[in-house]
């Protein structure tokens, strides 16, 4: 069975840049945009141009500066955000409008005190309006997590007919468990007239920290985009982990599905959006945490020094990081202390082992981690016993 293409939409610069104290000016989103242009993304969403002239005037010069992908911007159902939109993006290479409108019991009567009926009509317009700027639409259901599949299907069957080309179907709470995100998605191709049209893309939230299970249940039903940001940065818990996604993908080849993702740019692409943004990785971050190629357990270290697929179901060179971590604690054996010695230099004997091992089981039990200026203290003691 050939492999299927999923897209990668990244939404760092807008969504993820919703994280209070992650404002970013022009410049800084330059650089970000140009990096996700080298990384592989298929579709940038560089923000939400009415929400400010600033936001705008980034969309504009991003819109300038991509060569590659296509460029998104962000617009409520309403003409003045869709004209704005379009005058941001007039110099993409590969325009796209994102629109959409609530679409769950909860928003069509608190946030829109509204009806179903009003709700599908304002859709409808919403997508004509950016269809007569843009060729290429994208819709979202915002909260369709949350909305009944049989409404949502009749949601997503009118925008099609009025020209959409994406259906985003976001779990805008991080509500949904993963089967049912998936049946979702499922339920959508196996119902919604005219879907071989458009293609359906998953926007899921974190906050039940299932973002990307959601994400990847929703690929495998059928859906061919992923709305995700560097580091799993966005609003509240965080939206799905680019790179959760890519290294999944790879990972999981029978799924049959893959993405067009530089995956070796994925540490220095994490690294820039954490510097500039100001948001510290967690170091237990899957695929790109300072932890996520590191041991410090004897039985861990032992098994990855004899063959590091033991432990280790990703090479560290295909996310950028040059080689896996042995951090020496109180729970590292004597191979892992050999292996170290080694690597600055020292080839000691069984006989030195026992030794140095003791010296080093001294000073681990005083400290966190045992580091390289340690280690050559004990070869000076070492060498004093010896002499």
């Amino acid at each position: 069975m050939n492999s299927e293409k999923i897209e990668i939409f990244d939404t760092t610069l807008r969504d993820g840049e919703q994280v209070p104290g992650c404002k970013l000016n022009t410049e800084q989103k330059l650089i970000i945009a140009e990096r996700l242009d080298k990384l592989g993304i298929d579709v940038i969403e560089a923000g939400f141009p009415v929400s400010s002239p600033g936001d705008f005037h980034s969309v504009s010069e991003i819109s300038k500066l991509v060569k590659n992908a296509k460029v998104c911007g962000l617009t409520r159902a309403n003409k003045k955000d869709i004209e704005i939109a379009a005058e941001a993006l007039k110099y993409a290479k590969r325009p796209r409008i994102h629109t959409g409108i609530g679409t769950s019991d909860s928003h069509i009567k608190y946030k829109f005190n509204s009806t179903r009926e009003d709700i599908i009509e304002r859709a409808i317009d919403a997508v004509k309006y950016a269809k007569s700027f843009v060729e290429d639409v994208e819709f979202y259901a915002e909260d369709a997590g949350r909305t009944d599949n049989e409404f949502l299907a009749r949601v997503c069957e009118a925008v099609i007919k009025a020209g959409a080309t994406v259906l985003n179907i976001p779990d805008t709470t991080g509500y949904c468990l993963p089967e049912e995100y998936g049946q979702k998605i499922k339920y959508l191709k196996e119902n919604v007239r005219g879907i071989e049209k458009a293609i359906l893309s998953c926007h899921c939230h974190n906050d039940l920290g299932l973002a990307t299970a959601n994400s990847i249940a929703g690929a495998i039903n059928g859906a061919r985009q992923i709305e995700c940001t560097i580091n799993g940065l966005g609003e509240r818990a965080g939206n799905t982990a680019l790179e959760e996604v890519v290294m999944i993908l790879r990972q999981h080849k029978d799924l049959n599905l893959h993405t067009n993702v530089n995956s070796k740019m994925l540490n220095t692409m994490s690294s820039l959006v954490s510097d500039l943004m100001g948001m510290p990785v967690q170091p237990n971050k899957a695929i790109i945490g300072a932890n996520a190629f590191a041991h410090s357990s004897g039985i861990h270290q032992d098994g990855v020094i004899k063959n590091r697929e033991t432990y280790e179901i990703m090479n560290p060179e295909d996310v950028g990081v040059n080689e896996s971590s042995i951090i020496l604690t109180a729970r590292s054996g004597r191979s892992a202390l050999a292996y170290r010695f080694k690597h600055i230099g020292f080839d000691v004997t069984k006989n030195e082992l026992d030794f140095l091992y003791g010296e080093f089981l001294k000073v681990a039990d005083g400290k966190k981690e045992v580091d390289n200026d340690d280690l050559t203290l004990m070869m000076t003691a070492l060498t004093r016993k010896i002499s």
